[in-house]
């Protein structure tokens, strides 16, 4: 489960180490480098005009192994330009190194412009990298270790960066893209717990799996609802429930719910058309809360005190599965009107965050996050990037001006869609019978506010309407949608995870 080990090398002095077998220049300008490299590209160029305008690898003397692998940035200077520009190219490199038979290479990240917005380049192409080198769970399972080649990575730090938390972060990115990318039986619902068992073995993060139906019944009756099909079969739903304690006094909390649907048919509202293919990823928010909890348990932050609950079900279909106009009891005491069973997400993380909710209460300083692959709204609206829906309190105390700032400078980069009256207006109950309506019974694509107005139900359902800004006891809420951004390109069934939000997570909390 542990990704590529990082090795840090101080200076550029050990470029002819036997460590390593390729040396990696990601930059935007390869005109300011050591001689023997510039001599070398230059020579290269006089058979290839374009050579440094995207990935090449050439030979090089001074270069371990004589490979020299070229990751050009392209321009940094416009407005639009951004760290992930070393992301991307780091990525693309990572390709070309296993493609050349590398398997211990060395990464440079020179001439990084003195801007803000690339504080954390360097950084930024180790991850980059990471994800180019990463390969399916099954694929490993099936080749073992072969079709993962470099097993070590060196990077030129100058002493500027901890490579500890480089690797902590990244193995957390790991467990992120495992959990999201495998198909559905391999990863079924109490296999996913069975992983994320092994993956916290050792840490001082505590797993706990409910999996006894009267109790899911009992304490995540929506949750079981969407599972009602599933009881009794090897898809059985379950909650994974992590904890990390720190050392120490804690300052905050962190209360995270992840959506892990870990194979969405629609239920009764059946997807048609070819939309159900690709439906394994919709666990991809359990997936990255869980590669967050790993990176914590790697970093072992002080004073920050993080608790999380995985809601992790298949949404099957049989002549029990819940139906659209049943009306269910949540965990709060609010009557639910089901108005579509494919926006089964929000169901099952309703309980888990209201459950979280009264935890938050007895907790210092805590805020809340539900993280989901929810709409296709989200995708079609924000396109490749998270979206951020929070609540009035968590945008006054600064929530969500830091996961931003954090997306921002980490390449994990997330927008604003603040919520408002008519999303609350959008969930309330028509009738004395029922509360909150779960959803209308069209796509959430073709429907205005699409990506919004779920954020209203899930404060509403799990109790947060108690307590707003103007409460006694403010709660901050931010909502997140990542159907936009947690598989590169958006394919949902061939696409690799990006392991999404948890780099900005890190970012944000773990610094």
């Amino acid at each position: 489960m542990t990704s590529a080990k990082l090795v840090q090398v101080q200076s550029m002095a050990t470029l002819n180490s036997d460590d390593f077998d390729a040396l990696v220049v990601v930059s935007h300008d390869f005109n300011d480098l050591p001689a023997e490299i510039t001599a070398a590209i230059t020579a290269a160029q006089r058979v290839h005009a374009n050579l440094t305008k995207s990935v090449a690898v050439i030979a090089c003397d001074a270069a371990p192994a004589q490979r020299l692998i070229l990751a050009p940035t392209g321009a940094l200077e416009r407005d639009f330009d951004d760290v992930r520009r070393y992301y991307d190219a780091a990525r693309a490199a990572a390709v070309a190194a296993v493609q050349a038979g590398a398997k211990q290479p060395l990464i440079w990240v020179a001439g990084v412009p003195q801007q803000a917005a690339f504080t954390h380049a360097l950084e930024a192409s180790w991850f980059g990298f990471a994800q180019g080198l990463h390969e399916p769970l099954e694929a490993r399972e099936f080749f073992g270790e072969e079709v993962e080649p470099v097993q070590q990575v060196g990077i030129v730090t100058d002493g500027q960066v901890s490579v500890d938390w480089l690797q902590a972060v990244e193995d957390g990115r790991r467990v992120a893209r495992d959990l999201c990318g495998t198909e559905p039986e391999r990863m079924s619902p109490m296999r996913f717990a069975e992983y994320c068992q092994k993956a916290f073995a050792n840490t001082s993060v505590k797993v706990t799996i409910i999996d006894d139906k009267p109790q899911l019944e009992h304490e995540y009756p929506l949750l079981a609802a969407v599972g009602r099909a599933s009881f009794g079969t090897s898809q059985r739903p379950c909650v994974v429930r992590l904890e990390y304690l720190p050392e120490g006094d804690i300052e905050q909390t962190l209360l995270l719910v992840g959506k892990g649907i870990t194979y969405d048919t629609g239920g009764a509202d059946l997807k048609t058309g070819g939309h159900m293919a690709g439906m394994s990823r919709d666990k991809g928010g359990a997936a990255g809360v869980a590669g967050f909890v790993k990176a914590v348990a790697g970093v072992q932050p002080k004073g920050l005190k993080v608790i999380a609950e995985l809601a992790v079900v298949r949404n099957n279909i049989d002549a029990l599965a819940f139906v659209s106009d049943e009306i269910i009891v949540g965990r709060s005491g609010v009557r639910v009107r089901i108005g579509n069973t494919d926006a089964e997400g929000r169901l099952v993380m309703a309980d888990c965050l209201a459950k979280l909710t009264e935890e938050a209460k007895q907790e210092p300083q805590p805020s809340l996050y539900t993280v989901a692959t929810l709409t296709g709204h989200a995708a079609l609206a924000k396109g490749p990037y998270t979206a951020l829906v929070p609540n009035r309190t968590a945008m006054t105390a600064g929530y969500v001006e830091k996961l931003l700032n954090a997306g921002e400078l980490w390449a994990d980069p997330a927008e604003l869609s603040p919520s408002r009256r008519e999303d609350f207006d959008f969930v309330r109950g028509r009738t004395k019978a029922d509360d909150l309506l779960s959803s209308n019974n069209g796509p959430s694509a073709t429907t205005r506010r699409g990506h919004q107005f779920p954020m209203a139900f899930l404060h509403d359902v799990a109790g947060l309407d108690k307590h707003t800004a103007a409460s006694a006891q403010p709660l901050p809420y931010v909502h997140v949608d990542i159907a936009g951004s947690g598989v590169e390109g958006g394919d949902w069934q061939h696409g690799k995870p990006t392991a999404t939000p948890v780099l900005a997570f890190a970012g944000a909390f773990l610094r």
